[in-house]
């Protein structure tokens, strides 16, 4: 019983800690649906780990960054600008998350931002007096 409910995810790789950790937070502060394991592009076999599909928003949980994990490694670090590159040129927003994001407050942030209420709300105001003002064309 253990091993097929493995396999749901990634080949025989359960959840992480942190993901646990991010998908608990969540639901306790009564997120929405979320996809896991969302497959993202047509072709490649990337997939963020979960998906808010009506905002087209992905988020990842980095895990591993203080150990010199797979995200933080050359090869690694790479094929992840990789993927993010395509998933924005693609439409989607991506929100990476390290173990210090994740918080009650930051999910809650971030859970205000895919319900289209946290962009102006949680944001600062910026003073923008000083800058040049575009008219006319491109």
């Amino acid at each position: 019983m253990k091993v097929r409910a493995r396999m749901v995810f990634r080949g025989a790789t359960p959840p992480s800690r942190l993901e646990n950790r991010f998908e608990t937070l969540w639901r306790a502060l009564d997120g929405p649906e979320l996809e896991r394991e969302f497959r993202f592009h047509a072709t490649r076999r990337w997939r963020a780990d979960f998906a808010h599909v009506k905002s087209r928003t992905l988020m990842e949980i980095e895990g591993g960054i203080y150990v010199n994990g797979r995200h933080n490694r050359g090869a690694g670090f790479a094929a992840d600008l990789e993927k993010y590159l395509e998933a924005a040129l693609a439409g989607w927003r991506v929100v990476r998350l390290g173990p210090n994001e994740l918080t009650a407050e930051s999910v809650g942030r971030l859970i205000l931002l895919v319900n289209g209420c946290g962009n102006r709300d949680t944001a600062p105001d910026h003073d923008t007096s000083d800058r040049p003002h575009q008219t006319g064309g491109s």
